[in-house]
C-alpha cells in the first residue's frame, strides 16, 4: 500500500513525519512510501537518505498524493492539499480542528478515516505512540537550555579567585513530560530548580530529579493523571500564592496548556514587575495563547527588565531527533491499524477508537461534528480505559 510523507508547510516547521530509518522499516514490511521532495531537507534527511531507505521520491505534494492509502504528517494538511486526497484514505497527524475546519470539510466529503496523535489515551499499551510526550520531551529540554540562553547569569554556581557566583533560582510551572524535562536539564546546568503542579502526584516526580515542589494548597487533580481545569476562584489563589515565587526566580518556565483551549493565565503582568533586572520567562504554551499575560508567540517581549520569551512550535527547534521520535509514534500507530500489509483498524481496540477523529468520513467527536455541522457517529458509546484528554504539555 502505498503511504505518503508530505513537507510540511507551517511557517517555521522544520520537522518530517518519517524519518529513513523508519521508512526502511516500513518498506521491508510492505509499505510503498513515497516522500514528497525536500520534506526532511531541514531535518538534515536529504531526498537521497530516502531513497537509500527504499522510499520513491515525487516532486511535489500532488505526485505523493496520487493513489496514497494513507497519508502522514506532523501538523493536518492544508485545504488545498486536502482536495489532492484520494477517496477513503487514512490520515495520521497532529490535528487541531478549529484551526484545520475547511480541511476536514473536504476530507469528510471525501469519506477519509483521520487519526490524530493529540487523541492517543495515556495508557501503557500506547506509550510508543504517544508523540505529544515525545514532542513535550524535546519542548521541556529546549525550554531549559533557552532560560540558560537568554539569562545573563551563570545557571550552575562557581566558585573562582574573583568570588563566588551563586546558581541562578529556576521554577518550572506544570510537571508534565515536558516540565520534568525542563526540571531535568536545568538542573543538568547546575540551577537550583523549584517546581510546581497543581496535581499532588507530580510532587515524587519533580522531586526525584532534584527539584524542590511548592505546594501552594490549590489542587486540581483530574482524570487518567491530568490535571481539571481551574475554576476562576482557584486561579486567583494560585496566582497569589505563586506571585512570591515567581519574584525570587531568575528563570521561570511556563509548561501548562489545555486543548482546544486558551492556555490558563498562570503568570501575570504583575508578576512578572516584581521579578528582579534580567529575569526570563520562557512560555512554552505561547502557541495557545501563552501561560503568562505579556507573551507574544515567536517573539521576545521586554517588561521593566524581564524578557518574556513566547516560544512558538518548540519541537520544530531541534527537527531532528523531534522528527525521530515522532517517526517512532507513527510506525507504532501504523502496525496498529495495519495487518498483512492492509489498513485494516481494529474498532474494538481503546487506542484505535479514541484517536480517530473522522470514520469514513462521519465525525466521532462531538466538537469536531459541531464544528463540521454534521451530525457525530460515534464508534462505541463507552471505552473501556477511556483516558481524559491531556493538559499538562504544550501542543507539538
Amino acid at each position: 500500500m502505498k503511504l505518503a510523507v508530505l513537507t510540511e508547510t507551517r511557517p517555521g516547521e522544520r520537522r518530517v513525519a518519517l524519518v529513513p530509518d523508519v521508512v526502511k522499516r516500513l518498506t521491508s514490511e510492505g509499505w510503498q512510501v513515497v516522500v514528497q521532495a525536500g520534506a526532511g531537507a531541514s531535518a538534515a534527511f536529504p531526498d537521497d537518505a530516502y531513497r537509500n531507505a527504499g522510499a520513491t521520491i515525487a516532486p511535489d505534494a500532488a505526485a505523493s498524493l496520487s493513489g496514497a492509502a494513507a497519508v502522514v504528517a506532523v501538523n493536518f494538511i492544508s485545504a488545498e492539499q486536502a482536495q489532492l486526497v484520494g477517496d477513503g484514505t487514512v490520515m495520521l497527524s497532529f490535528l487541531q480542528p478549529a484551526a484545520s475546519v475547511e480541511a476536514l470539510k473536504v476530507l469528510a466529503d471525501k469519506r477519509a478515516t483521520v487519526f490524530s496523535f493529540d487523541l492517543v489515551p495515556r495508557i501503557s499499551r500506547a506509550q510508543g505512540m504517544d508523540a505529544l510526550s515525545s514532542q513535550a520531551t524535546v519542548s521541556g529540554y529546549r525550554a531549559g537550555l533557552s532560560g540558560a540562553e537568554h539569562l545573563a547569569k551563570f545557571f550552575p554556581m562557581f566558585m573562582t579567585a574573583a568570588g563566588t557566583v551563586p546558581p541562578a533560582k529556576v521554577l518550572v510551572m506544570g510537571v508534565g513530560v515536558a516540565g520534568l524535562q525542563a526540571i531535568a536539564t536545568a538542573r543538568r546546568l547546575g540551577a537550583v530548580v523549584r517546581a510546581y503542579d497543581v496535581r499532588a502526584a507530580a510532587k515524587e516526580e519533580a522531586e526525584s530529579l532534584g527539584a524542590t515542589f511548592v505546594d501552594l494548597n490549590v489542587s486540581a487533580e483530574g482524570t487518567g493523571g491530568y490535571a481539571r481545569e481551574l475554576t476562576e476562584d482557584e486561579l486567583a489563589r494560585q496566582r497569589q500564592a505563586l506571585a512570591a515565587e515567581v519574584a525570587a526566580s531568575d528563570v521561570v518556565i511556563t509548561t501548562a496548556a489545555v486543548p482546544g483551549r486558551p492556555a490558563p493565565k498562570l503568570v501575570t503582568a504583575e508578576m512578572v514587575s516584581g521579578m528582579g533586572p534580567g529575569s526570563i520567562v520562557i512560555d512554552m504554551a505561547a502557541d495557545s495563547g501563552g501561560n503568562c499575560e505579556l507573551t507574544v508567540a515567536g517573539e521576545d517581549v521586554v517588561h521593566g527588565g524581564t524578557t518574556i520569551v513566547g516560544m512558538a512550535n518548540p519541537p520544530a527547534g531541534m527537527p531532528t531527533h523531534a522528527s525521530f521520535l515522532f517517526s517512532r509514534n507513527v510506525q507504532n500507530l501504523l502496525a496498529l491499524l495495519s495487518k498483512d500489509g492492509e489498513l485494516a483498524p481494529d474498532w474494538e481496540d481503546e487506542i484505535v477508537i479514541g484517536t480517530c477523529v473522522l470514520r469514513d468520513g462521519e465525525p466521532t467527536l462531538g466538537p469536531t461534528a459541531e464544528l463540521l455541522g454534521r451530525p457525530m457517529t460515534a464508534i462505541r458509546e463507552t471505552v473501556p480505559g477511556e483516558a481524559a484528554a491531556p493538559d499538562g504539555e504544550v501542543d507539538a
